[in-house]
């Protein structure tokens, strides 16, 4: 088995040899690469704490934290509104029958 995939990596090995040597290489190969990076579309972000009231303008990951963090508050807080003082009576029951 080891022998068959050995052998059948030879051939391909060949083959990409023989399809390559028939094709010139292009030595000038035009790539952009990472030039778009640096071409700004709009005005620049900022920080959440310095723009708190402009959403718009904060940076993203500034923009998924204080956005996570409101509606885990705010999940918590519906949380604690509705089940409060559930938990308390059973604890409070158990130290008065004491």
């Amino acid at each position: 088995m080891a022998s068959r995939i050995v052998a059948a990596a030879r051939q391909a090995a060949s083959i990409t040899r023989i399809s390559s040597s028939q094709q010139p290489l292009p030595r000038l190969v035009q790539r952009r690469g990472l030039a778009g990076a640096a071409d700004h579309h709009g005005p620049a972000k900022v920080n959440c704490w310095q723009e708190p009231r402009n959403p718009a303008n904060w940076k993203e990951e500034h923009f998924v934290i204080v956005s996570l963090t409101g509606w885990g508050l705010l999940i918590f807080g519906s949380y604690k509104f509705f089940t409060k003082g559930k938990g308390k009576t059973e604890e409070v029951a158990a130290a008065a029958s004491q």
